[in-house]
């Protein structure tokens, strides 16, 4: 059963950030809202969870797994942002885009896509995440909270935690989420790819 944490939105109680943080380092599987819906996060090197994500979610092997980071400075640790992609990623974050990019050493390989050897990353624009990220002091391994069959993640806590309150470690609620995924760009060839319109506006990247 899901621990159930009902966090304000604008001062999120540090106390429940803190046992929030200690559940993820103990290998737990949290369900927490973003500017752009619920997502599913980890501890960065947690293998166990990545694989719960993927039979949650049905994904496959050429699923990007997204990098959730708390500032550009962050980022920058585990992509490379060329100088021609800087000032168009730059611009655009903290917000509602997940950015596909090549990948540093610092990104364990399992989380590489295949092939490619590129990872998304974000920065989101919500104060809950980003106090959760300052606490925990690494980026989470994160994915959009989209079911199998769904088109839309899920934004209600309470609902998450009806339906899958056996499958979670925690479930995090602050009144508030996004209620579209993320617009996804890939700029890992240097020309920016919009792969997914969603709650950013993709008209920068067109």
């Amino acid at each position: 059963m899901a621990r159930y944490f009902d966090l304000h939105p604008v001062n999120p109680q540090a106390r429940s950030i803190r046992q929030v943080v200690e559940i993820l380092r103990a290998g737990g599987l949290i369900a927490y809202p973003t500017d752009s819906g619920y997502a599913l996060g980890a501890a960065l090197g947690n293998q166990e969870a990545k694989d719960r994500i993927v039979a949650l979610r049905q994904l496959d092997h050429r699923h990007h797994f997204t990098l959730v980071c708390r500032n550009f400075a962050q980022l920058g640790q585990f992509v490379h942002v060329e100088n021609a992609v800087f000032r168009a990623v730059k611009a655009a974050t903290p917000g509602q885009y997940t950015f596909i990019l090549p990948a540093t050493k610092e990104v364990p390989r399992r989380l590489l896509q295949p092939k490619r050897k590129t990872v998304g990353v974000r920065i989101p624009d919500h104060t809950v995440v980003q106090a959760l990220l300052e606490e925990l002091g690494e980026p989470l391994l994160s994915s959009t909270l989209l079911l199998p069959g769904e088109s839309e993640p899920l934004t209600e806590g309470w609902q998450i935690k009806e339906e899958l309150d056996h499958a979670l470690d925690a479930i995090l609620d602050s009144g508030e989420s996004g209620s579209m995924p993320t617009t996804v760009v890939d700029l890992s060839e240097g020309d920016a790819e919009v792969v997914r319109i969603g709650a950013g506006d993709p008209a920068p990247f067109q």
